[in-house]
């Protein structure tokens, strides 16, 4: 599912900044529907991995307590070229996937 992660990766000084975009609806659990007065169930990214090549860059392991649409940002220490993987796995067992290529 590559439409639900956008992202980009640039190298600069040895640093390689990564930023991307996950389209997710994050619901806590919390939240009541408008029309229903029901309470909308849980739905949310609980993990999301970055990988170089065999290299964990990242884990982050998150709740309902995520905004919609989340946006992750960080810098690592690589070059142009490398190449990057990210996913995310949430509590409905619904799983998202995008490679990369840094410039």
């Amino acid at each position: 599912m590559a439409d639900k992660i956008k992202a980009r990766a640039k190298a600069k000084d040895g640093l390689v900044t990564v930023k991307a975009l996950m389209s997710h609806p994050m619901e806590s659990g919390r939240r009541k529907d408008k029309k229903t007065g029901e309470l909308i169930p849980a739905h949310y990214i609980e993990k999301v991995t970055v990988t170089s090549g065999d290299k964990t860059l990242i884990t982050a392991n998150w709740t309902g307590s995520v905004s919609k649409n989340p946006y992750l940002a960080f810098k690592y220490k690589g070059a142009s070229g490398d190449k990057l993987k990210i996913d995310w796995a949430d509590n409905k067992g619904e799983t998202a996937s995008i490679e990369a290529t840094v410039k």
